[in-house]
């Protein structure tokens, strides 16, 4: 089927035209946990605690290159539906060399405060070694990680997801054959995972930067010479900033609850958790892939004053992410103890509290979908300050209260069930704001 942005969308089409973007969600969400499992198995508990614990560090800086694709995205979306198409590529390129470049601005700062920042996270004696040692090459490949997420999100926008999806396999495939070279053959430990992640981010960043600018190139999409502008990179940037917020938060979300967990339980409690969050990672990844594939398609109807159509994607969007999400709840209820095994199984204590916490963590998945959607719902139509609003409020106000103020009320299980409690309330706000802003996109009635 031909992937575009206009016509009409029902369920059969969302779904088929989702599908390459979930893969390469899913995916790349599997070459990460990949290098948990190799750590974990064959470097120790220890190099896995660091890793996860220096992780959201990175990924505060690196998903800057997300908030430039998913504000980008909508922004190029809107303007292609406005029929603009050169415009459209000038605002492409620029926001291309614009990720670049605070890449770079960022990498040496990040390099050189490694190790204060990794005591700071709560890493003591040799996990601070080792978060240094992953932290420091995870910051060198800094341009190629934010150019794999940047071009993730435009790859729909070009109307050629398949090439994201192929992207993403190539990434996995380089990455965990790096992985068993580097850890297993070579025994680099810590170091090896990260230099085999980077170097499956150089891949999947630089790839396209070549193909966009290359004769091959069959999209809809293409760089071009193009001088920045300051009002397209910052509505761009205000654009994606929920998507930003959401991924910020999240991170320092798991910086609260190492912090927590180390008090707590120790380094046993951040091995669960990291297990927990891989496994979250896998399926989160779907109601993500959607989004990517959901957005331009909102943007292009609202540049084009679809109404008709807007309505007709919020009300398939809901319900296919309602299905979603009771499919995935009752799924990660199952599998809890595999993947419990899988990660952690040469402990049985640290087996039994890792499956333990996935089934509590997880049935936050039934409503979930529906939470993210929503900040992705106002992106798509170019409202980055309400899209930032659900994001923050979800997980900085609702989630981050509920990691401190329910282990005080019900004991360590409290830990497991904040994202639970936090989904719950962000439904109702989500639910609110969709309501009281039916009127002025004219999605209602």
């Amino acid at each position: 089927m031909k992937i575009a942005l206009h016509g009409h969308y029902g369920y059969r089409r969302l779904v088929r035209s989702s599908i390459p973007s979930i893969v390469m969600m899913l995916v790349g969400s599997i070459y990460s946990v990949v290098d948990g499992l190799f750590v974990s198995n064959f470097v120790g508990t220890t190099a896995f605690a660091a890793l996860n614990v220096i992780w959201p560090a990175v990924m505060i800086i690196g998903a800057l290159g997300l908030m430039v694709g998913t504000g980008g995205t909508a922004l190029v979306s809107m303007t292609k539906g406005m029929g603009e198409a050169e415009r459209a590529n000038v605002l492409f390129s620029m926001l291309i060399r614009f990720t670049i470049l605070i890449a770079v601005v960022f990498m040496v700062p990040l390099y050189l405060l490694m190790e204060p920042l990794a005591r700071m996270l709560g890493a003591e004696g040799e996990m601070v070694h080792q978060c240094v040692i992953y932290g420091r090459i995870c910051t060198v490949g800094l341009p190629g990680f934010m150019l794999q997420m940047c071009f993730q999100s435009f790859y729909m926008t070009a109307e050629k997801p398949q090439l994201g999806t192929i992207m993403s396999i190539v990434c996995a495939v380089t990455n965990i054959a790096l992985d068993a070279l580097f850890i297993v053959v070579f025994h680099w430990g810590l170091a090896g995972a990260a230099a085999a992640s980077m170097t499956a981010c150089f891949v999947g960043g630089f790839f396209p930067l070549w193909y966009f600018r290359s004769r091959f190139n069959n999209s809809s999409l293409r760089l071009v010479r193009a001088p920045f502008e300051r009002k397209p990179i910052l509505k761009a940037s205000s654009n994606g900033l929920s998507e930003y917020v959401g991924n910020i938060s999240w991170n320092v979300l798991a910086i609260c609850y190492n912090l927590q967990l180390l008090k707590m339980m120790g380094e046993n409690g951040v091995a669960a958790y990291s297990v927990l969050l891989y496994y979250g990672y896998i399926f989160a990844a779907v109601f993500f892939g959607y989004n990517l594939t959901v957005t331009p398609i909102i943007g292009y109807n609202y540049g084009a004053e679809d109404k008709a159509e807007l309505r007709s994607l919020l009300r398939h969007s809901i319900f296919l992410l309602l299905g979603l999400g009771s499919l995935m709840t009752l799924v990660s209820e199952l599998l809890a103890e595999p993947a419990a095994r899988l990660f952690v199984g040469y402990d049985p204590e640290l087996s039994a509290l890792t499956k333990h916490a996935i089934r509590l963590y997880m049935i936050s998945f039934f409503i979930a979908g529906v939470n993210i959607f929503t900040s992705s719902w106002f992106t798509g139509l170019n409202n980055g300050k309400v899209s930032a609003v659900v994001s923050f409020i979800r997980n900085l106000v609702f989630e981050l209260g509920f990691v401190f103020l329910l282990p005080v009320l019900i004991g360590p299980d409290g830990i497991w069930l904040a994202v639970d409690a936090a989904d719950f309330c962000c439904l109702i706000l989500s639910a609110a704001l969709i309501l009281a802003y039916r009127k002025r996109y004219g999605y209602g009635r």
